[in-house]
């Protein structure tokens, strides 16, 4: 039976469409530096009860650039939305490829998700604080949703000018912010760099100091999910990855450790725990103008709007990558002729979200702590997962074909990110407890984890049934673009040399 593609035009995303600077925006928005600022670290503080929050987040960005090494050597062979799935299926075979497929959707799905917690939370009290309204969190993340569900099917050039506005917005703000905490240090006591010492990062908690990093960090990765929709995608991807790993590794450690100076290191946990996400802005308002702290109060909330707006367009895109595949259902797999957005993966993305937001509704849960950290906790365990693996699949790739990348791209850096981002990942499931601040009995600990155990297992049971059922779909996963016009014996593209 002939197999059915999708036609050419809806098949690819629009090309040449994203420079540089635009996929650097989108993927630090979707890092959201003041989302991660005022409330991954606070919360992280409050949570976990560890301070070394801001010294994780320097390793981790130190962690991840070592990571983006022999990533960004592979970004330059092979051009697919699919990211993580493709890489993974490229170095390590088709099975384990669809595995990853399947947790890079819950995974990212987590984060966007998780978002419309705080999103929710946030925007409503400040609503109601300052024109005495009654609007409900529930209601400001459903119209958010709504949102960005219609800006999720427009041209993806548009959406990266509205995120550039907006993020270059909240890191001079955050910068402004940082610079008052440093130069007001609680009590006139002087520059502490205690939450700095690395004996904080030692003992109970530095997996959930290490994951908090991680969770602050989702979406840098995100470059080569664009580059299929960039101008020059050799060039553009590595340069881009770099670069937010270094804005946004500096940027979260710096205002992290400043918040301590502020409150004085002995008391930042306390006052993240009294005060939430809040915290930031009490700490700066008896220093600054009130249009300042009200500026940067409205900055959180479209930082959050940013990260949920690029979050959406990175699970659009890896469900589109499935679904030109035929790994996911082929709609999935069609773009809008008028824009070239994913509108199905769009679409779908949208749906699940208004089904999760409604069994939090009912079931009346916290949008802060079971809802947004609970959620993007998750969704970072999950993007370390596929880092891990992805640092294996990029040294299996490069042993097995012809290149000229060098010992360190190739080999050397890979093997390092997968010792050290292995280790991270075992620390994390060791101590997930700790990150959701349950006890050590709760059966929550584990439930996380194994989820993403379920989904991979879930993964290689569609490829294996795939292999035997659609031998045609089977041998086209990770193609690509390439997918659709492949033959039904094509050759190996896991094995064939690039």
């Amino acid at each position: 039976m002939p197999r059915h593609h999708p036609d050419t035009v809806s098949a690819v995303l629009a090309r040449g469409r994203l420079g540089i600077p635009a996929v650097v925006f989108f993927v630090v928005a979707a890092a959201a530096p003041l989302t991660a600022v005022a409330g991954g670290a606070t919360t992280g503080y409050a949570v976990t009860g560890v301070l070394g929050i801001p010294l994780a987040y320097l390793v981790v960005a130190a962690v991840l650039a070592l990571f983006a090494v022999g990533y960004v050597a592979m970004s330059r062979r092979i051009v697919n939305a699919g990211a993580f799935y493709t890489y993974v299926t490229r170095g390590l075979g088709r099975p384990a490829g669809v595995a990853a497929a399947i947790v890079a959707l819950l995974a990212y799905n987590s984060m966007q998700i998780g978002l419309y917690g705080v999103f929710g939370a946030v925007l409503s009290g400040l609503l109601n604080d300052r024109f005495g309204t009654n609007t409900t969190r529930w209601l400001c993340a459903v119209i958010a949703c709504a949102v960005i569900a219609v800006l999720g099917l427009l041209r993806i050039d548009l959406n990266g000018r509205v995120l550039a506005v907006l993020l270059v917005a909240e890191c001079v703000i955050a910068l402004v912010y940082d610079a008052v905490m440093v130069a007001r240090p609680v009590n006139d006591l002087g520059v502490s760099f205690d939450t700095l010492a690395p004996g904080n990062l030692i003992g109970p908690g530095i997996g959930a100091a290490l994951v908090t990093g991680i969770a602050g960090f989702v979406g840098f990765e995100g470059t080569t999910v664009f580059a299929e929709e960039t101008k020059d995608p050799q060039r553009t991807v590595p340069r881009a990855t770099y670069i937010a790993v270094a804005v946004t590794g500096l940027l979260y450690g710096v205002s992290a450790w400043s918040m301590s100076v502020a409150t004085g290191p002995d008391q930042i946990v306390a006052a993240a725990q009294t005060e939430g996400t809040d915290l930031i802005f009490n700490l700066v308002s008896p220093h600054l103008t009130s249009p300042l702290v009200t500026l940067g109060r409205w900055l959180f909330i479209t930082s959050l709007f940013a990260a949920l707006l690029s979050f959406h367009h990175t699970v659009a895109r890896y469900a589109f990558a499935l679904g030109r595949e035929q790994v996911l259902p082929s709609a999935l797999g069609r773009t809008s002729r008028r824009t070239g957005a994913p509108k199905a993966g769009s679409i779908v993305q949208t749906a699940l979200a208004l089904v999760v937001l409604t069994g939090y509704v009912l079931a009346d849960a916290d949008p802060i702590v079971h809802l947004f950290f609970w959620l993007t906790s998750l969704g970072a365990l999950g993007v370390l997962i596929l880092m891990t693996a992805t640092s294996v699949a990029v040294l299996s790739y490069f042993t097995r074909i012809a290149h000229r990348d060098g010992m360190w791209r190739t080999a050397v850096a890979p093997f390092l990110s997968a010792l050290a981002l292995g280790a991270i990942l075992v620390v994390t499931v060791e101590q997930f407890d700790a990150l959701l601040g349950v006890e050590p009995t709760s059966p929550l600990r584990w439930m996380f984890p194994a989820s993403y155990a379920l989904a991979a297992a879930i993964g290689l049971a569609w490829a294996f049934t795939l292999r035997a059922a659609r031998p045609d779909v089977y041998q086209t996963i990770g193609l690509g673009a390439d997918s659709a016009t492949a033959p039904l014996r094509a050759p190996d593209p896991v094995r064939q040399p690039v």
